[in-house]
């Protein structure tokens, strides 16, 4: 079966007034979806037509030539992940095991807060901020343009696409207010908690 464009988990203007609806019509529906059509197109009648996402983004990355391949795969993964990892009234401090291993490996939230904020101002040009899991630890990494933590040997629990697509309808340049927003008012903490307990 080719890959189709997930639905938002929530309406699209459900985020506003820190991620516009019209941001989200060009976002999921224009960018996430062009990642899938160019992927399915790239995949017809090759060896990894019809296998899992993940198992397209782990061979394509290990391949030059497929680096087409790769980028549309883990840009259809970044991109439903980052859908995941907001939600209306989130953001702030955490609860449960996310917030406990924050304090144990990352020495509390606002030590957190810093890390993250200064990974995704300082990553040049496009790319994600990440908060992942590595070898048992918590860690604030940045990949550039489609990389994603699973190459890595990580494992995602939490990202917030820097792409300028993501903000520059709603905060034009001004990336460090749009990620200021992003962990006051939009972080799913919940997805965090279940991509921890799952990993």
């Amino acid at each position: 079966m080719p890959f189709t464009l997930p639905d938002l988990p929530y309406p699209a203007d459900a985020l506003e007034p820190h991620m516009s609806a019209k941001t989200f019509s060009f976002h999921h529906d224009k960018h996430h979806a062009a990642y899938v059509n160019t992927l399915n197109k790239l995949l017809e009648g090759k060896p990894l037509e019809g296998q899992p996402l993940e198992t397209v983004i782990q061979e394509s990355s290990k391949d030059p030539s497929m680096t087409p391949v790769f980028n549309n795969a883990a840009q259809v993964w970044n991109h439903t992940f980052f859908w995941n990892c907001m939600k209306p009234n989130g953001g702030g401090k955490p609860t449960g095991a996310i917030a406990e291993k924050i304090d144990a490996d990352l020495g509390g939230y606002d030590a957190f807060v810093e890390q993250f904020k200064t990974a995704a101002t300082t990553q040049f040009g496009s790319g994600w901020a990440w908060l992942v899991l590595e070898n048992g630890k918590l860690k604030v990494v940045k990949t550039g343009n489609a990389d994603l933590p699973m190459v890595h040997g990580q494992v995602a629990l939490l990202t917030c696409d820097v792409w300028e697509h993501a903000y520059y309808l709603d905060y034009q340049n001004r990336r460090p207010d749009f990620v200021q927003a992003f962990l006051d008012h939009l972080v799913n903490w919940d997805f965090v908690n279940q991509n921890l307990a799952s990993a």
